[in-house]
């Protein structure tokens, strides 16, 4: 074995040895060389610890022969040693992007098949490069801590175990393989903001600052984290104690900065906005009705919802 395969196989064995023997788990598999690396090793340890693996390709069928792609993925799957592939097909709604739309749908058929097989984790192929360009395209959007710490290893039935793999070892590990991987067109177009810093942004750093800045980048994001997840502990403190659709504005005028931007936020996602609608720009507009008030008007926010000081209180409705 490759040092890459060897590298894969001890990053999801931690994973696994914390689940129980005769557990299901799914692998989520596009066809590129992450989540057919990931597809292997998980086929291989899980067998170690009496854990059957199912394996999950989505078609998006946003290009044209989408559907022989997934079949061919299956084939893979099946040729790899999977008893059981899973081509799931998908409608992309476009009303917040097609890479949110795209995400979305892949994410809630995702969710649909762990329901079905009652899979106890769903495994994912995020890499160390996309952890890079999570936090970069993050830096773009002027997003506070908890986006600048990129993605989490573990999220609720989701495991990103690859998080400290580099996409190059998982194309040799491939290579080692004798698997072809699949080359997304979608990686090659440059519509898309993380292909720009994927092709364009990432290079360029690399050759003026030096070598090292995706890992550089992934480091942070995990220093990130851990200061986001210390915050919003605090902060769930004060949001399990208040009323968050009448919200006092002296208390929250106490608060450090970082705790009371959460407590508006999550106030905010109770009252109805939809979720990562809220901007930094929305939550300035609120904030100055707590730390710079001289009168403002009401403020409009996404999903109808509505943001009023009145009498010293935080007002927050929901409109129709």
């Amino acid at each position: 074995m490759t040092d890459a395969i060897v590298a894969i196989r001890n990053a999801v064995k931690p994973h696994l040895a914390r689940l129980e023997a005769g557990d299901v788990v799914l692998v989520a598999v596009s066809g590129g060389a992450d989540s057919l690396a990931l597809a292997s090793a998980i086929l291989t340890e899980s067998k170690v610890c009496a854990i059957t693996a199912i394996a999950v390709t989505v078609d998006h069928q946003l290009q044209s022969g989408s559907g022989a792609q997934a079949e061919k993925v299956e084939k893979q799957l099946m040729e790899m040693g999977y008893g059981k592939v899973i081509v799931k097909k998908v409608v992309v709604t476009t009303e917040s992007g097609l890479e949110a739309g795209a995400r979305d749908a892949r994410y809630q058929a995702l969710s649909a098949c762990a329901a079905q097989e009652k899979a106890t984790k769903v495994f994912l192929g995020h890499t160390r490069d996309d952890q890079a360009e999570t936090v970069l395209l993050g830096l773009a959007r002027g997003s506070g801590t908890r986006s600048l710490s990129g993605m989490s290893e573990e999220n609720g039935i989701y495991l990103r175990p690859l998080l400290q793999i580099t996409r190059e070892e998982t194309v040799m590990a491939c290579r080692e393989l004798e698997i072809e991987p699949w080359n997304d067109p979608h990686n090659g177009n440059t519509d898309f903001s993380r292909v720009r810093v994927r092709n364009e942004v990432l290079p360029v750093m690399e050759e003026k600052l030096g070598p090292g800045i995706a890992a550089a980048l992934a480091r942070s994001a995990s220093i990130l984290r851990d200061d986001a997840d210390a915050l919003d502990e605090i902060a769930q403190s004060e949001i399990s104690s208040s009323d968050l659709a009448n919200l006092e504005c002296d208390h929250l005028a106490s608060l450090a900065r970082a705790i009371r931007s959460r407590v508006l936020r999550a106030a905010l996602y109770a009252a109805g906005a939809p979720t990562g609608s809220i901007t930094a720009d929305h939550l300035a507009a609120v904030e100055a009705l707590v730390t710079s008030w001289h009168g403002q008007g009401v403020v409009s926010l996404p999903g109808g919802v509505k943001v009023e000081r009145i009498s010293g209180r935080l007002s927050l409705l929901a409109q129709p």
